[in-house]
């Protein structure tokens, strides 16, 4: 994993990363899940549907499609990691490890596929691509969310002070390694128009001010610090001033803006 990609997104490597990862994943959930449910619900789930929740990293997302989907209903969460899935696994939930990028396509038909901040990490995006929208029946829905840093870097867009200006330096430092595609959000409805599928929309929901944004940026900080440092992109003072000032003042934060794209299979 670059620092880049830990820096941005959120859940795989969990034993490796600590409790960071689970901070993050809470966080994530509570800034994107309502957005999510919303497109989902506007796709048509009901009882019945098969879903495949494609990098599922965590519960929150599994145990709402199983209430949607009713006890006739299926639904499959993948990871390469599963370790979260203890506490989540209930019918009609299914759990498997399986890598997108590299493993066939469940069988199935499913009905919807869903991937959250998953697939600007996977080697392969094309292949991935290919491989979901397979899974789904002839008029399944395919839904994709990606982050686009690129289109907003800037954890605080109103730079207005020495705070601000640290973390947007910060976060500029990391912007320039290496890492997922910080730009493949923007791009989803030209690709799944490309891949074939019909009724392609896309929107952006860009989260400011809330304080789930403050506990991603504090978690993400902290956990990035060892690689921040040693990389020479920042000093221990800035990543303590950074997250004291985060902690202690009323900090506009911001979050890349979340792109969501779907559309339907012939």
């Amino acid at each position: 994993m670059t620092l880049i990609d830990g820096y941005l997104t959120g859940n795989r490597n969990r034993h490796a990363e600590g409790a960071g990862a689970g901070q993050r994943s809470e966080a994530f959930s509570a800034l994107f899940d309502p957005t999510t449910f919303r497109h989902i619900e506007r796709l048509g789930i009901g009882p019945g549907w098969r879903c495949w929740e494609v990098g599922a990293g965590g519960t929150s997302v599994v145990s709402w499609l199983a209430k949607r989907v009713g006890p006739t209903g299926r639904v499959l969460a993948t990871d390469t990691d599963i370790s979260w899935h203890t506490s989540a696994a209930r019918t009609p939930v299914e759990v498997r490890m399986h890598d997108v990028g590299a493993d066939a396509p469940p069988g199935g038909g499913f009905d919807l596929v869903h991937a959250r901040l998953v697939l600007a990490r996977v080697p392969d995006r094309e292949l991935a691509l290919r491989s979901m929208i397979r899974a789904l029946r002839p008029g399944g829905r395919l839904l994709i969310e990606e982050a686009d840093p690129a289109l907003q870097p800037l954890p605080c867009p109103d730079e207005h002070g020495p705070a601000e200006q640290l973390a947007n330096r910060l976060r500029g430092a990391l912007l320039t390694q290496r890492g997922a595609d910080l730009a493949y959000g923007r791009g989803l409805p030209r690709l799944l128009r490309a891949a074939g599928l019909r009724q392609v929309e896309a929107d952006a929901y860009f989260p400011l001010a809330s304080p789930a944004c403050a506990a991603l940026e504090a978690a993400m900080v902290q956990q990035s610090r060892a690689a921040l440092t040693a990389a020479g992109l920042a000093t221990e003072a800035d990543i303590t001033d950074h997250l004291a000032n985060i902690a202690a003042q009323p900090m506009d934060l911001a979050t890349a803006p979340l792109i969501s794209a779907w559309g339907r299979k012939a």
